[in-house]
Parts: structure tokens; C-alpha cells; sequence
């Protein structure tokens, strides 16, 4: 009989993994998904942005939402629609269809990713809290690992179209065991929800993101600059917004009166950003430059979430016992290094363990340092009540920053020599590590220990 502590740590491992997975597995897809529908760079661009928008943008609200209506009820209500937009994909007939699909799995993950971590708060408390949330970035981090490996031989020896049925059984799991163990949580002060700052933050985000994919291409005119302003202005005026709402804002601004948590803020958004933009390049680099096939490219990816998933679990505990602040300092500041050596790649020579295995191996280590301690620091800087909005908040800001990266990278995407790419891939990693820096830096000089 499982306890409700492991009933709720499993369930929400089992829904957390359908968003870890499917980005994994499309990444490395995406090159077989362009060919299939004749698709532009922009169009291969928005395969991506058509989930990270909604996710970036809906994850405050549904945040906000379980704090008010029931952390598990948005969980499961998430599961549900994740998994039906996912058989939508796999059944899509033309790329409009997928991309719709592609929104919906992102409404579905911005319902139960910040749902799923606030759960997890709620259930563990102290030590307890932190190995939980370690155990959590760990599996997360191996059905990473396994989604690349996976999803490339359903590519090369099914269909694109299989991917997306992976996380139907992972589902059903989750479904089950929130429904049968997991207990239900819910502010009693609920107020309506702040559909004012949805959608001024959906609205801003889109034309920024439209906007900057444009602006990255060939295609580049007034009105890829006019979204851009535009966009800029509406997220001004949410944050405005969001200011004199008060209690029920999707966005509580009063959680960034800390310096802690203004702090791994900023550290999620340029690390995340520098992540999400390479893991877009790399399947790109070694299907299409270094002519893997899409199994050997899924495979080439394992070092990180590999890593990543064996050493979690420890940052996490460790985070507990000493502090988060040098770990979110000396762990960025790894990844750096790792970004840094991506730029050796020639495009004569894509060799994987002189080349790419070393950048690798470092970017994981600073991840491995980085992810539990970040996470853990983000759901102990606030009460019980308002868990679901700090880690919606987060959220939002890891999904915005790739969300963005990959809109400004469609200049590298759109470019079809290899040596143009190779030349392209090189200054986004560099920019990645510099970014990488920037976020090492808040960790020093924003991130304090709690007092014990």
C-alpha cells in the first residue's frame, strides 16, 4: 500500500515527465516534422513556440488557479488535456493541426506543471522537501534522457507520429494515482481569477515572440519591429497591471520583495534561456551537419539528463544543509564552460567525444549543481498558501526565456549552408555561456541562505 507522500511524489513525477518528454522528443523529431509537412524555419520555429507560449504564458494563471480552486484538480484536469492534445498531434494530417495541437499540450503543461510542484510542497516539509523535489528533477532527468533516445528510434523506425503516443501510459498512471492518493489543497480566501493579466501577458508574449521569429529570418520588416514594440508595451502594462491588482494578480508582485527571489529569477531566465536555445541547435547541428541519424542524435544527448537525474537528488539534500547560494553560483558558472566549448565545433569536424562530450559533460555538471538547489529555493521563499504562484512564476520564466531564445535562433535555423550554420550555431553558444555568467552572478550577489 503506498503512503500519500509517495502516492503524491509518483503521480506528480508521472505528469511532470509528459512535459520533460515530449520537449526532448521533438527537439530531436524536428527535422523529420519539417521535411514531412515542407515546412519554413519560421514555421520549424513555431513547432516549438506553439507549446512554450501558452506554457510560458498560462503557467501564472493555472499557478494562481490551484492556489484558489485545488492544486490536484488542475493536475489532473492538465493530464487529461495534455494527453488528448498529444493524440491530436500524432493523428494530425496537416502542420495547422499539429500546431493546434502543439498550443493545447502547452495549456495542459502550464496546468499541471506549477500544480504538480506546489503539491509536492504541500507534502513534504524540511530535508524531506528537498530530497522529494531532488527525486523529482531526477526522474524528470532520466525520462529526458530516455525521451531522445526513444523518441530518434521511433523516428527512424516507425514515424514522427509515434513520439507523441509516448505519453498516453504516463498519463493513465498520473491520472490514477492523484485521483486515488493524492489530497486535494485549496486557499479557502478564493477570489476570481486575474483573466485582465492572461491576457495581457498571452497577448504580449505572442507578439513579442511573433515578432522576434520574424525579425530572426530573411522575412524581417515594420512589422516584425511593430510586434516587437508592441509586445514590449503590453508586458509593461501587465506588470502595471499586476501592481495595483493586488491580492488576486496572477502575478503576486509582492513575492519579488525579496532579494532571494528576485534573484533566482533572473537565474532562471538566462540560464534557461542559454538551455533551451542549445537543445534546439544541437539536434539540429548533428542531424543536419554531422549527418547522425536520429537515434544516434537522441543517444548523444544522454550525458546531461543523465547527470542530471544521478546527481539531483543530492544537490537537492545538499541545498537543504548548506544554503543554496554557492551552488547556484559555482553551477552556472560551470554551465558556462560548457557552453563556451560548444564553439569548437568545425563543420569538417563534428566529432562527439573530442567535441561535443566534453562541452557536455560540463554543461551537466553545472546543471546537476544548479536544478535541485533553484527549485528547492524557489518553493521554501514562500508560504504554503502562495505555493502554486511561486512556482508558477518560475515556471513561466524557464518556459518564456526558451520561448524567446528560440524565436531570436530562427536566424541560425533559417541559414541552409552547413558552414553558415556551424558559423551561426557557434555565436548563439557563446552567447549562451554569456549568459550562463549573468546568471552565476545573481546567484552571488541576489541569492541568501535561509536563517536556521
Amino acid at each position: 500500500m503506498l503512503s500519500r507522500q509517495t502516492a503524491t511524489l509518483a503521480a506528480t513525477i508521472l505528469g511532470s515527465s509528459l512535459a520533460f518528454i515530449d520537449g526532448s522528443v521533438v527537439n530531436v523529431a524536428l527535422p523529420t516534422i519539417q521535411n514531412a509537412f515542407g515546412a519554413s524555419a519560421a514555421a520549424t520555429s513555431w513547432m516549438i513556440n506553439a507549446y512554450a507560449l501558452p506554457l510560458g504564458a498560462l503557467v501564472l494563471l493555472f499557478g494562481a488557479a490551484g492556489d484558489r480552486y485545488g492544486k490536484r484538480r488542475l493536475f489532473v484536469w492538465g493530464t487529461i488535456l495534455f494527453t488528448a492534445a498529444s493524440i491530436l498531434c500524432a493523428l494530425a494530417p496537416s502542420l495547422s493541426l499539429l500546431l493546434a495541437g502543439r498550443v493545447l499540450q502547452g495549456i495542459g503543461g502550464a496546468m499541471l506543471m506549477p500544480n504538480s510542484l506546489a503539491l509536492i510542497g504541500i507534502a513534504f516539509d524540511g530535508e524531506a522537501r528537498g530530497r522529494a523535489i531532488g527525486t523529482w528533477s531526477a526522474v524528470g532527468a532520466i525520462g529526458g534522457a530516455i525521451g531522445p533516445v526513444l523518441g530518434g528510434w521511433l523516428v527512424d523506425s516507425v514515424s514522427w507520429r509515434a513520439i507523441f503516443f509516448i505519453n498516453v501510459p504516463l498519463a493513465l498512471g498520473a491520472i490514477f494515482l492523484s485521483l486515488r492518493y493524492v489530497e486535494e489543497h485549496r486557499r479557502h480566501d478564493a477570489a476570481p481569477l486575474d483573466w485582465v493579466g492572461a491576457s495581457l501577458a498571452t497577448a504580449g508574449l505572442a507578439a513579442l515572440t511573433w515578432g522576434l521569429t520574424i525579425a530572426s529570418t530573411a522575412m524581417a520588416g515594420p512589422f516584425a519591429w511593430g510586434a516587437i514594440a508592441l509586445g514590449i508595451v503590453l508586458l509593461i502594462v501587465f506588470v502595471l497591471v499586476e501592481a495595483r491588482t493586488g491580492k488576486i494578480a496572477m502575478m503576486p508582485v509582492k513575492l519579488f520583495g525579496t532579494p532571494t527571489f528576485v534573484g533566482v529569477t533572473i537565474l532562471t531566465f538566462f540560464l534557461y534561456a542559454a538551455l533551451g536555445g542549445l537543445f534546439v541547435l544541437l539536434p539540429y547541428l548533428l542531424i543536419r551537419v554531422g549527418h547522425y541519424d536520429a537515434t544516434v542524435a537522441g543517444a548523444s544527448l544522454l550525458p546531461l539528463p543523465l547527470i542530471l537525474g544521478a546527481a539531483s537528488r543530492s544537490t537537492g539534500r545538499l541545498a537543504e544543509k548548506t544554503g543554496p547560494r554557492l551552488l547556484l553560483t559555482i553551477g552556472p558558472f560551470t554551465a558556462a564552460i560548457g557552453f563556451a566549448l560548444f564553439a569548437r565545433v568545425a563543420s569538417a569536424d563534428i566529432e562527439y567525444w573530442r567535441v561535443i562530450f566534453p562541452a557536455l559533460l560540463l554543461l551537466a555538471c553545472g546543471m546537476a549543481l544548479s536544478v535541485a538547489p533553484l527549485t528547492t529555493t524557489v518553493m521554501a521563499s514562500v508560504d504554503a498558501d502562495h505555493a502554486g504562484s511561486a512556482s508558477g512564476i518560475n515556471n513561466a520564466v524557464a518556459r518564456i526565456a526558451g520561448l524567446l531564445a528560440v524565436a531570436v535562433l530562427g536566424f541560425a535555423l533559417a541559414d541552409a549552408t552547413e558552414d553558415r550554420f556551424v558559423a551561426n550555431f557557434r555565436i548563439a553558444v557563446l552567447g549562451a555561456a554569456a549568459m550562463a555568467v549573468a546568471a552565476s552572478a545573481a546567484g552571488l550577489l541576489l541569492v541568501r541562505n535561509p536563517q536556521r
